[in-house]
């Protein structure tokens, strides 16, 4: 079917706006499923009664507060503790005891939580390792690490305070046992091992995949990304897992063409392992660079970054904040007899950590005056018993904001220097070259043709749509159950209004009827229909003076007029009048001007009493 000019050019606006927020807020949206995020943006425009994608566009550059709203309509954070409880037992009861037997019993144990949005998945692992370890080695083993795009959902994960409803689905046990009540009504999650879970803002196509990971939890986010991110992205989880590290899906998501990389331990519960794989890192550059689509030009500089450390001439070391062993290039595990399996190891207890030199009062140096120390001619004794000089260099590492985040470690060998001073200059000279030469031969293209999806990707594609469509539903219920409870509430309080106000006519002595200033009747009191015989839904909005009972209206028209539209607001007279059996009595009348909160005059209210015989 042909494609209408509209329908481009409503498509050439759509794709405006995404390059738009791209340039403006650097969210890149394009690696989503057009239908998904087509979907959640006009969603997002209805909402502000905006029918054009490009009028939309001119929104935001006016109302720069949108964006925030906008994005968190597009990042859906649809999570629960437990989502999916039988996935849960099944991970607790027959995956991790065996992982845990595997694993040893003084080895670290790491999980990443990708996605994590408002944390409750991070702190379910935390439970559910908690109780397999027991609470004091759960602070000594473990580490989470839980990351997210949105900064929002950030914040909120990292306060570990949820509602009763929200933790309701916990069991009692453990509810008792790893919340706390807190003064407003809320639930605060275990201090003590919160401080074992890291949260942090993590972009899946942008940032370098966190390392060493024995459990990966990415649950109903790749669902989102067309079949090409998600691929870029499990090659990134399959480079962050342990070569037998497991990877814990989304009940909607499917590793149907990725076999080289996971094999499937739970297809029903979406549990993967990862394949054995080659563990140096050098063979795997590509992803420590951007994502980048086959049609956007190929940005070279991640991948040169990466080369440049792994096959620096001197040897580097970089750990975290946390003193654990983050990265070490070529050179630093052939000099100072490293492995890749050291990685995730705590520094200090590593021999080069004290062996040529202490390095933890300079490491501590380096944290308390967030500069770089250098020590040089550092006498080392190498392991073919030679005997080498080193310069050795710690560099605080640290983000935009100027928090350090960890260290960088560089070893020299300067022995030739050492030697030979006078030959310095010839040496930087090669060393310059040899550079040259390096940054030369690194350089490289990068092309690779993607294949068409096979059909049981199309299926799983549309499974993964109607999973997401779910989730908005039941944002929407979400919405709808808060609309109804301010209903039912705004009921209950007319309820008592209403109940008041019949006590209140039930309570008075005379008879009463009320009306407007247009004389429709608004109330008529249970003593009114004993006293005239007429029931209160049948003379209920009617004009007073059309109804036909045993007083004499045309006697009382102008009384109620002067109330109404004259300075005298009460009027009280003695009228002949027939109650409903027939019977001939005087009437005591009282007629009293209603008055609104604006002191304006909106009815009458008459007061009727039988005069006793005398």
């Amino acid at each position: 079917m042909a494609i209408s000019e509209t329908d481009k050019q409503e498509d050439s606006f759509f794709e405006s706006l995404l390059e738009y927020l791209g340039n403006s807020r650097g969210f890149d949206f394009t690696q989503f499923k057009r239908n998904t995020l087509k979907r959640r943006i006009l969603k997002q425009m209805r909402d502000r009664s905006i029918t054009n994608f490009n009028d939309y566009r001119d929104y935001l550059e006016v109302h720069p507060d949108e964006f925030q709203s906008l994005f968190n309509t597009i990042l859906i954070n649809v999570t629960a503790f437990f989502r999916d409880s039988n996935a849960w037992q099944h991970l607790q009861k027959e995956l991790l005891p065996e992982m845990l037997k595997t694993k040893g019993k003084s080895k670290p144990i790491r999980c990443w939580s990708a996605g994590c949005a408002s944390g409750e998945e991070a702190y379910t692992i935390a439970i559910i390792l908690a109780e397999l370890l027991g609470i004091d080695e759960f602070k000594k083993r473990v580490k989470i690490y839980a990351t997210d795009i949105d900064e929002d959902a950030l914040a909120e994960a990292r306060q570990a305070q949820y509602t009763a409803k929200q933790i309701a689905v916990i069991p009692p046990e453990l509810r008792n046992k790893y919340f706390e009540p807190i003064n407003n009504g809320e639930f605060i999650f275990n201090p003590e091992l919160r401080r074992m879970v890291v949260f942090g803002r993590h972009n899946l196509f942008k940032d370098a995949p966190i390392s060493s990971i024995d459990l990966l939890i990415c649950r109903n986010t790749l669902m989102y990304f067309n079949v090409e991110a998600q691929r870029f992205i499990l090659q990134r989880f399959h480079f962050g897992l342990n070569s037998q590290g497991f990877l814990f899906l989304g009940k909607a998501e499917m590793l149907l063409t990725h076999g080289d990389l996971f094999t499937a331990i739970n297809s029903q519960y979406r549990i993967f392992k990862c394949l054995s794989k080659n563990t140096d890192r050098e063979n795997s550059p590509r992803l420590f660079q951007p994502y980048i689509s086959e049609d956007k030009v190929i940005n070279h500089h991640w991948q040169l970054q990466e080369l440049a450390f792994e096959s620096a001439l001197n040897a580097q070391i970089i750990v975290d904040q946390d003193g654990d062993l983050v990265r070490t290039n070529r050179s630093a595990r052939n000099f100072f007899n490293l492995s890749t399996k050291d990685v995730g190891k705590h520094f200090y207890d590593l021999e080069i950590s004290h062996h040529p030199v202490e390095l933890k009062p300079l490491i501590e140096q380096v944290y308390r005056e967030k500069r770089a120390v250098k020590i040089k001619d550092v006498f080392y004794q190498a392991n073919d018993e030679s005997e080498k000089y080193l310069d050795i260099q710690i560099n605080p590492l640290t983000q935009m904001d100027q928090n350090l985040i960890g260290i960088n470690i560089t070893l020299a060998d300067v022995t030739e220097s050492w030697e030979l001073r006078n030959q310095v200059e010839q040496i930087n000279q090669q060393l310059k070259a040899t550079n040259e030469e390096l940054k030369t031969s690194n350089i490289q293209l990068q092309s690779t043709n993607e294949e068409l999806e096979t059909t049981n990707e199309e299926i799983q594609s549309s499974n993964e749509e109607l999973e997401t469509i779910n989730e908005e539903l039941q944002s929407t219920n979400n919405e709808l159950q808060s609309v109804n409870e301010e209903v039912r509430l705004r009921t209950e309080e007319y309820n008592r209004a209403n109940n008041f106000l019949n006590a209140i006519l039930l309570s008075l002595r005379g008879a009463i009827i009320v009306i407007d200033r247009e004389s429709n009747v608004l109330a008529w009191s249970a003593k009114s229909e004993e006293m005239w015989g007429l029931r209160a839904d049948e003379v209920q909005d009617k004009s007073l003076f059309s109804l036909d009972f045993g007083l004499p209206l045309e006697q009382i028209r102008e009384p109620i007029n002067n109330c109404l539209n004259h300075d005298q607001t009460q009027q009280d007279f003695v009228i002949s009048a027939v109650n409903r059996r027939g019977k001939n009595f005087d009437c005591r009348l009282s007629i009293d001007a209603l008055w609104n909160i604006n002191q304006e005059k909106f009815g009458v209210i008459i007061i009727m009493r039988e005069v006793p015989s005398s």
